[in-house]
């Protein structure tokens, strides 16, 4: 007993020194991995270690601004930040922190499409050491969106691709397992249509606010020469056109899941079709059995051991089997006759009553005085 008891303390031991030394090494969440980009649009850092607090005192944020692009944090909002010096970008796969004069892209943790990434650091550079007319932050911005922009873009055609085949195929041949494959496209669709639209309303809210618009130029506040609140006319066509494009996809997907929709209801009504058909057969075979029955019913009538005087009568099976032959098809035509009338009554039960219904006609009324007069 003593020495059952002397392990379970030896193990309590080892797990409390064990929680000891790990509460001693420096918290993970405190640091960030980053890319920088000078403002030549050269790669200076590649996925190197910062600090949290380092980044907050370097850049101005403020410690709950990091949280937005952290990417070990669930966030499926996507949201554009603008403070004093920086502009803080979080939308899809991208997290990036713009300045006047730098790039810092966070690395995102657990990402499976690098060659995405790739593709967008790469549009990131030359795009960067491109000099054309717009500063340097609007082109980084235009690189952000461009690399959104095709990503929503693949997504949409991989999965129109995908719906179509399966709705081409439900034409041909209903089958369940083409229905779970349609659900399940279905769902990622809708999934994807949130994201769009997330994606929309981003870039709809930081249109709707004219001082963060103003705040985005930042090379010209850098420059001592900050922008009028109406004074950016610039920035606002570029973030238009890049909002029409995402309203483009969302349209898209919501054809696609328009159409998706109907093609179910479609179908639901076929399958209902085919199953009142089955109901309607099982039916006809049981008013079919029922008439059979009735006659069985006569010939069981006469099978007792009873005297009914018929026996000696030599034309008495030739009529009882008539008679029994009879009954059964008058049973069986008219319960056929019953149930054909009862499936119409659902197509002629509107046309009846419209053609009952009177519109409501309008009589002149009469005064008092006497005198009519119509009232329109």
């Amino acid at each position: 007993m003593n020495t059952v008891l002397e392990g379970e303390e030896a193990v309590r031991t080892a797990i409390l020194e064990r929680v000891l030394k790990g509460g001693r090494q420096p918290p993970a969440e405190l640091m960030l991995r980053c890319t920088i980009l000078d403002s030549e649009g050269i790669v200076r850092t590649i996925s190197g270690q910062f600090k949290k607090s380092d980044l907050s005192v370097e850049h101005r944020l403020n410690p709950r601004d990091l949280r937005k692009i952290d990417s070990r944090i669930p966030n499926l909002v996507p949201t554009i930040l603008v403070r004093r010096e920086a502009i803080l970008v979080n939308v899809l796969h991208i997290r990036a922190l713009v300045k006047a004069d730098a790039v810092i892209l966070f690395d995102t943790y657990g990402s499976s499409d690098s060659r995405l990434h790739s593709i967008f650091l790469y549009h990131l550079e030359h795009n960067l050491k491109t000099k054309s007319g717009l500063p340097y932050e609007f082109r980084a911005l235009e690189s952000i969106f461009v690399s959104v922009l095709s990503a929503l873009e693949a997504e949409m055609v991989f999965l129109r691709n995908l719906i179509g085949g399966v709705l081409a195929e439900l034409e041909d041949d209903i089958d369940r397992d083409k229905f779970k494959r349609l659900l399940h496209y279905s769902r990622r669709l809708s999934a994807f249509q949130n994201r769009a639209k997330l994606v929309e309303e981003a870039l709809e809210e930081v249109l709707e606010q004219d001082e963060d618009l103003a705040a985005m130029y930042l090379s010209d506040k850098k420059a001592g020469k900050p922008r009028a609140l109406n004074d950016h006319e610039d920035l606002e066509v570029l973030l238009e056109s890049f909002s029409k494009q995402v309203e483009e996809i969302v349209n898209e997907a919501e054809t696609i899941s328009s159409n998706v929709q109907s093609t179910q209801e479609i179908v639901e009504l076929i399958l209902d079709a085919n199953r009142n058909s089955l109901l309607a057969l099982d039916l006809k075979v049981s008013i079919g059995t029922m008439g059979i029955g009735v006659g069985a019913l006569v010939a069981g009538l006469f099978g007792m051991n009873l005297q009914s005087h018929l026996e000696e009568n030599p034309y008495a099976f030739g009529i009882m089997s008539l008679v029994a032959a009879l009954v059964s098809a008058i049973v069986t035509i008219g319960g056929l006759r019953r149930l054909a009338k009862i499936r119409k009554i659902g197509l002629s039960a509107g046309s009846n009553a419209r053609r009952k219904h009177r519109p409501w006609i309008s009589f002149p009324l009469r005064r008092r005085g006497g005198d009519e007069r119509e009232y329109h």
